[in-house]
């Protein structure tokens, strides 16, 4: 057993020991007593589980337990989705689809035919509070974009095709191309992969191929085009700002992350070799995605050369995400510093790894704060769940070479080469 494994198994051991049971598994983080309302969400609840034990269940049998547990969070979700509202990726329904596609297939279906009743003419309204805002929309986490992708992935062309007509109805003419802010009108834009153009382009691509909507890829394009506009491609890099105009916050300019950073960003380009376009704006798309990759390493990424530049290790927003992503690139391309890459992640999580008795989680920093020093996490996204995953898929990668299946998801599938794509083998 390597280093990556053994510490992605003692990571899933502490993550288990925060499973609770009040009417179905919840995650139990620091301080809580009771489950939070997001409690079955792919972003901090059960259904993030689901793809961890998909990496799981790749590279060992699956235990009785596990087994159990697997089948408890099915069943959470599946009830639930018949009378759930929210409809996006990570709180909501298409979430769930996600887990259920994992964990039980064919289960999906009740998730997909929920988002379905759910459409309206201007997309999906939002149920969460705390956003000021109650209309559609339009990334990733939370909006349309992330439903289209988990439709495509989950074979419902109907939802993605009406999706995506939405998505060209929210974009912005710019100087150099089309833009797309959280929802329209809203203050500023988050050019990247999360909330964002980046994101939205990503899942105009996909669709657009899968589809054969070529007003969907050229849509696409337009996006990519018009982040050549606000993109720092110095050095022959490339990295877009965190927020446009450049937010008044205490926090770097510039990110290097999944979530708003050209980790994140990478995949754009990666979707349009999907849809058969090699190159926009006059650059080549293949390269354009490994000078983002080679952009994060070069900022510094994994080190914490300073307060507020690198201070989390989850997949969100760190460390794990970014080793995710270089994995990804590698076993599409298997260009071998791609993979060195993925190990400099795995070494600076195995370094920064906290053991106690139940196993081993991490904690991040928030540098604004006394003490900095944050709480561990459980979740997939900003916690000890998506930190194993990348582990144990690192230690898979490493000993079956760039040929080792991969438990793909609705935000990247289209980023590895489909004979390698788990989901597809169920279909």
């Amino acid at each position: 057993m390597t280093e990556y494994r053994e510490l992605g198994e003692a990571a899933w051991g502490w993550v288990r020991a925060r499973v609770g049971d009040d009417d179905g598994p919840w995650l139990r983080e620091e301080g809580a007593s009771a489950p939070p309302d997001d409690r079955d969400s792919l972003y901090a609840g059960v259904a993030g589980l689901a793809p961890l034990l998909a990496e799981i269940g790749l590279g060992r049998a699956l235990t009785g337990d596990e087994q159990e547990l697997a089948e408890r969070v099915a069943d959470r979700l599946a009830t639930r989705a018949r009378t759930r509202r929210e409809p996006s990726l990570y709180d909501g329904l298409a979430g769930d689809a996600t887990a259920l596609r994992l964990l039980a297939p064919g289960r999906e279906a009740v998730a997909l035919r929920r988002i379905a009743e759910l459409r309206t003419d201007r997309g999906w309204d939002t149920t969460l509070d705390g956003l000021g805002y109650e209309g559609a929309i339009t990334d990733v986490i939370l909006g349309t974009a992330g439903i289209v992708l988990t439709a495509v992935w989950a074979g419902d062309p109907e939802t993605a095709e009406r999706g995506g007509e939405t998505l060209l109805l929210c974009a912005e003419e710019t100087e150099g191309g089309l833009d797309w802010r959280m929802w329209p009108g809203y203050r500023s834009s988050n050019p990247n992969f999360s909330h964002g153009t980046a994101g939205v382009a990503s899942a105009l691509a996909v669709a657009g191929h899968a589809l054969g909507r070529a007003d969907f890829v050229a849509a696409a394009v337009r996006g990519a085009e018009h982040l050549f506009t606000v993109a720092d491609q110095t050095g022959g890099g490339f990295v877009v700002p965190h927020t446009l105009p450049y937010s008044t916050r205490d926090v770097e300019p510039l990110t290097y992350t999944w979530c708003h950073g050209p980790a994140g960003t990478s995949q754009l380009f990666a979707a349009l070799a999907r849809a058969g376009v090699p190159a926009a704006g006059g650059q080549d798309v293949a390269d354009l995605r490994l000078r983002c990759l080679r952009t994060v390493l070069a900022a510094g990424v994994p080190a914490r050369l300073r307060p507020g530049f690198w201070d989390n290790d989850g997949r969100c927003c760190g460390t794990a995400g970014v080793g995710d992503v270089l994995l990804d690139a590698y076993q599409d391309t298997g260009e071998a510093w791609l993979l060195d890459a993925a190990r400099l992640m795995g070494d600076a999580l195995a370094e920064r790894a906290v053991r106690d008795a139940d196993g081993a989680c991490w904690r991040f920093i928030e540098h604004r704060q006394d003490p900095p020093l944050l709480p561990p996490g459980a979740s997939w996204m900003q916690g000890a769940a998506g930190i194993a995953a990348f582990l144990l898929r690192l230690d898979r990668v490493l000993e079956q070479g760039p040929e080792a299946p991969v438990p793909d998801r609705p935000d990247q599938w289209w980023c590895v080469p489909d004979r390698l794509r788990t989901t597809r083998a169920q279909a």
